[in-house]
């Protein structure tokens, strides 16, 4: 019999509904694995007492006949972006240490209206700031996966959802949600070899979830495979009157309409992703994406995105200026860290001071330099020549998706430029940690959907992802051409228990 750790969403879902074994066990299950888990650094704060109340719930439920929800008895992990009532959200930062929340945010309300136990909060990059997992105040987070090559080197689990990818991936939990603002769902989900979803912007709202950037900010899954993304996204999805980007539209049954057949649906391959320096075995995979597009029915064509080149620079405008903005609220007045300036040499302690000891004490060098960047591009007389430059990028980014939309379907390309690297590789080194997001943040500009699917292993043993990119509101045909890879890539490899 499979241990329960190495289940998923639906298969602890239809085992609870058989009675192979209760919501209880599932729950002690996951809590045990944990606790057995800190070496990783995932989780920031276990709720042990969360995930068994709604294991209790659940069992209830099943033994009075009444119908369960769509995560009945479903242990997860909460990215710490996520307000939860009365515990701890920080984003990863010291400036939010100690911030207990008086409210719950709209995606962890849903998922626990669905029946979802918290098994605790996950830790990522401070503020979502960072695609390695190594910005976070309280350390960083260490990939279940390592190198063939008989070494130790600790590897990055991607960023800022790191801890939920780590969670996932060492089966510490069986899904786990992220947030995605460049890539920061489908990178790390393609690092450690599970799937993760960033949904139409709008489809999740955005009330109780710590703000980066926030006309790019979108909650999604991360999970074992697609049928799990299918059936967590549902749940987490919905209209929310209290976020003004909210979209008022029914929530489809994703799960129920999976469909691994392709015929008729166009796939694009766009020729701009062909990077310079591009690892021969990215673009091996991405090659073997397309024969297996082909062999689910698909036709395949090579369309144009011809701005993709200025998306990068484009975001790493629009996103720090928002940022810059979002950030100006955690001040040391009204929660979270308040630090004064030193009295020993006589400074003042004045409002404008408290404000400056406090943003120095509890922001973590990225997030600063961010800041920096977004209050630079913000400025009198570099407003219009960064700021507004961007934003006409951006629309003329999303109307190269439209053009495409014209002659296919669905998008195909690589996830990530790389596999997964050592911490501490790229860290001193900005521009080279950006470029991780050059593939995913081009459809996070425009607000499509996209995810990230396993599709097999390089040459040291570690995961490689394929990236489907779909139209505005189309979530079905991403997920339906994610089952159709996931189907032919067969992809079983997990990491090795070394924690």
């Amino acid at each position: 019999m499979t241990e329960i750790f190495e289940l998923g969403i639906a298969d602890i879902r239809s085992g609870i509904s058989a009675g192979d074994f209760t919501a209880k066990e599932v729950a002690e299950t996951f809590i045990s694995r944990v606790s057995a888990a800190k070496s990783l650094n995932a989780f920031l704060v276990e709720t042990p007492e969360h995930a068994l109340a709604a294991a209790d719930a659940a069992d209830k439920a099943k033994a009075a006949g009444e119908k369960l929800g769509k995560m009945a008895g479903v242990p997860i992990g909460m990215k710490d972006l996520f307000c939860t009532q009365g515990v701890a959200t920080t984003a990863a930062s010291g400036i939010l240490e100690g911030f207990v929340p008086q409210y719950e945010s709209t995606i962890s309300s849903n998922l626990f209206k669905a029946g979802a136990g918290m098994l605790g909060k996950l830790n990522m990059d401070q503020f979502a700031m960072g695609s390695s997992n190594e910005t976070s105040a309280f350390g960083n987070v260490i990939s279940p996966w390592r190198r063939n090559d008989g070494g130790n080197t600790d590897l990055a689990p991607g960023g800022s959802s790191g801890g939920s990818a780590a969670a996932v991936s060492g089966r510490i939990a069986p899904a786990a949600t992220g947030t995605d603002t460049g890539g920061s769902i489908r990178q790390p989900a393609a690092f450690v070899g599970i799937t993760g979803f960033k949904p139409t912007y709008g489809r999740c709202s955005r009330w109780g979830t710590i703000a980066f950037a926030s006309s790019l900010d979108q909650a999604g899954p991360m999970a074992r495979d697609t049928r799990d993304c299918a059936i967590m996204l549902g749940a987490m999805a919905g209209f929310d009157a209290k976020d003004s980007t909210s979209l008022d539209l029914p929530v489809p049954d994703w799960e129920a309409a999976l469909n691994s057949n392709l015929a008729g649906k166009k796939i694009g391959i766009p020729k701009e992703y062909r990077v310079d320096n591009m690892p021969p075995e990215i673009d091996a995979l991405w090659q073997q994406g397309i024969e297996w597009m082909k062999d689910a029915g698909a036709t395949i064509v090579e369309v144009s995105l011809p701005h993709t080149k200025y998306a990068l620079p484009a975001y790493y405008i629009i996103a720090p200026a928002e940022a810059s903005s979002n950030l100006a609220r955690y001040d040391g007045v009204r929660y979270g860290l308040r630090e004064m300036p030193s009295q020993e040499k006589g400074e003042r302690a004045g409002l404008q001071d408290m404000y400056a000891a406090t943003r120095e004490a509890g922001f973590g060098p990225e997030v600063k330099r961010r800041i920096m960047i977004g209050t630079y591009v913000l400025s009198a007389g570099f407003y219009d020549a960064y700021y507004t430059q961007a934003q006409k990028v951006r629309t003329l980014i999303s109307q190269d998706f439209d053009k495409a939309w014209e002659s296919c379907d669905l998008l195909l390309t690589p996830t990530a430029p790389s596999a997964a690297f050592g911490l501490g590789e790229k860290s001193d080194d900005p521009l080279a940690m950006y470029l991780n997001d050059v593939f995913t943040v081009p459809s996070s500009l425009a607000g499509l959907p996209a995810m990230s699917v396993p599709g097999g292993l390089d040459m040291q043993g570690l995961p490689l992802g394929l990236q489907i990119i779909g139209k505005a509101l189309d979530e079905q045909s991403v997920f339906n051409a994610g089952l159709a890879l996931e189907e032919r890539a067969g992809f079983v490899a997990k990491p090795e228990q070394w924690w």
